[in-house]
């Protein structure tokens, strides 16, 4: 019986989204803050979960972690994703905060839903 050859760009794509959905340990999560110093008690230590909490965390939370871009940076520092952080670093600044808040979890959704059809 013949092997089935798998394409190197695909299986590349299953490694990496692999990774993408692992999770991390608890001191690499994302820690959710308002303000410096101000420690909501919400972590996500995976990019699902990022976008969970992202759901539940005060708006002043969204709004000091995007203006700092502290976001686009945990993704591509941790998550190593830098196509993703460099969506939401596309996003345009100046809107609400809670339109702001389903802009990134509309991103990050769309990307995961990406990766997953990448990686069947």
């Amino acid at each position: 019986m013949p092997r089935k050859v798998v394409p190197k760009k695909k299986v590349a794509a299953k490694l990496e989204s692999a990774k993408f959905f692992s999770s991390v340990p608890f001191e690499s999560g994302f820690h959710f803050f308002t303000a410096i110093g101000n420690y909501t008690g919400i972590t996500a230590i995976s990019i699902d979960e990022f976008t969970t909490k992202l759901q539940i965390v005060p708006t002043e939370s969204v709004q000091f972690h995007f203006e700092r871009q502290d976001f686009q940076k945990w993704i591509k520092d941790t998550i190593k994703d830098l196509e993703l952080a460099e969506k939401i670093n596309g996003i345009v600044q100046g809107q609400s905060t809670e339109k702001l808040r389903e802009e990134i979890r509309g991103i990050i959704q769309n990307h995961i839903a990406e990766l997953r059809k990448l990686s069947l």
